[in-house]
């Protein structure tokens, strides 16, 4: 059956006019089922109606028809008060955005509103070019922690930055969230305090997650002076903060800690004795069978499993 796909379009167009929102909404919904790159000029339009049910329908229907002309207009409404709107826009943007946009971006992320600021730094992670490096450290010192937050863990994701001096104060904000995104970041970094920024996070945090966070960038830093705070961190109080500490000593082996891995083997939670395990396994002492060979009895089957592939890689090496 033949459509006149303009007239229908019209019609729709017509409707969007409407000070009905009822009318409104049947419109934009219409326009979305129609999924005709036709629609994206109206679907824009609609981006700015007084009906928050409107912007995220339009917002929805252009992430589906993925055209490039809506990002001017979407990135506009990162700035709504709505976050369910600014979720589907930049849900949208996320699809649409590639490197043709660096610029565009660094222009919208001046206005002052900070949701806006926040998804534009989000969006640049995905273009990764070290370009937006000056815009990014710019708001490090920003009185808001969300943008502090989002700033850094962009940092995280811009293709060659690997000494960022400007970064390693964030280790000691105010702001909870602020410290777990940098904890993160630093792993990427190569200044040479990170090591020892991570350690002290590591042992003084008061914040578990940081001290998680810190433990888990240790394991990509994989650096032996860290081995004195992670004797330490074997002890913590949380367990995700040991079964990470763990995961470290795995890439950096240490004899000397051989008693506190063996200790670790009869941790309360089974993700910390599974890491202690695969830790004994790399150590390749055989002082450590015994342990490993009473572990095998785990009610975990997962922790009985890495001790018997720890058991054969020591028997490997005797």
């Amino acid at each position: 059956m033949f459509t006149d796909t303009d007239s229908e379009l019209n019609q729709w167009l017509e409707m969007l006019r409407s000070v009905n929102e009822g009318d409104r909404l049947v419109a934009v919904k219409s326009l979305q089922h129609l999924g005709e790159d036709a629609a994206v000029d109206a679907l824009i339009i609609a981006l700015e109606d007084e009906s928050i049910a409107v912007q995220k329908i339009a917002a929805s229907a252009l992430w589906e028809l993925a055209n490039p002309l809506a990002v001017p207009a979407l990135l506009k409404t990162l700035a709504s008060p709505d976050i369910e709107v600014r979720t589907e826009a930049l849900s949208a943007l996320g699809e649409l955005v590639n490197t043709e946009h660096l610029l565009l971006l660094l222009d919208v992320l001046n206005q002052e509103n900070i949701n806006l600021q926040v998804n534009i730094l989000i969006l640049l992670r995905k273009i990764h070019d070290v370009q937006s490096l000056p815009a990014v450290l710019s708001f490090f010192d920003s009185k808001y922690p969300e943008l502090r937050e989002a700033a850094i863990t962009t940092l995280r994701y811009l293709n060659q930055v690997q000494i960022c001096p400007p970064a390693l104060s964030l280790i000691n904000d105010s702001d909870n969230n602020v410290r777990r995104a940098t904890a993160l970041t630093l792993g990427h970094l190569a200044d040479q305090e990170i090591v020892e920024l991570l350690t002290k996070s590591l042992i003084f945090d008061p914040d578990w997650q940081v001290r998680r966070n810190a433990a888990k960038s240790l394991a990509i830093q994989a650096n032996s002076d860290a081995i004195p705070a992670l004797k330490i961190a074997l002890k913590d109080e949380h367990w995700q903060v040991r079964k990470f500490t763990l995961q470290v000593l795995q890439k950096t082996p240490d004899q000397n800690l051989l008693p506190d891995l063996i200790k670790a083997l009869t941790d309360e939670y089974s993700d910390v004795r599974k890491e202690a395990a695969i830790a004994l396994g790399n150590l390749e002492n055989a002082d450590a069978l015994n342990a490993l060979q009473q572990a095998l009895d785990d009610p975990d089957r997962d922790v009985s499993i890495y001790a018997e592939r720890a058991i054969k890689k020591i028997h490997l090496t005797i």
